[in-house]
């Protein structure tokens, strides 16, 4: 579930007929779902097997989320779904991310997680460990 690229993850998705509308193609929304899917496992990966810090009352939500479709995945495609880290901020991770068929790019999007305190939702710095460790990417 590697890259060839240096610092990017991807992972294989099949498309089912859950993720399209009744033309068979997918659904705008579920390209998001499948952002996340391997952003989740990019985080796992790296060895953080929650998607937060629930130990220590900290979760990642998403702040901002720009998406360009350019050409859909359709029923029952093997598409790939690529995710990287490309800045960090204090709190923030942003992610540059594609869903491709083959070569052909079908939707690039770029995502901001922020970790927050699960009771306030107020900003919290990334772990020192967390930062080294993508730091070194």
């Amino acid at each position: 579930m590697t890259s060839p690229n240096p610092g990017e993850f991807s992972l294989p998705v099949r498309v089912y007929i859950e993720d399209t509308d009744a033309g068979g193609i997918v659904y705008y929304v579920n390209y998001l779902k499948y952002f996340e899917r391997a952003r989740t496992e990019y985080m796992r990966s790296l060895g953080y097997d929650k998607p937060a810090f629930p130990g220590e009352g900290l979760m990642f939500v998403v702040s901002q989320a720009n998406v360009s479709y350019r050409s859909p995945a359709r029923l029952d495609e093997s598409i790939r779904v690529t995710a990287r880290i490309t800045s960090m901020g204090a709190a923030t991770l942003t992610f540059t991310q594609t869903v491709l068929r083959d070569a052909t790019c079908l939707v690039t999007g770029e995502i901001t997680l922020a970790l927050v305190s699960r009771e306030q939702g107020r900003p919290r710095r990334l772990p020192a460990a967390m930062r080294q460790q993508i730091g070194d990417l």
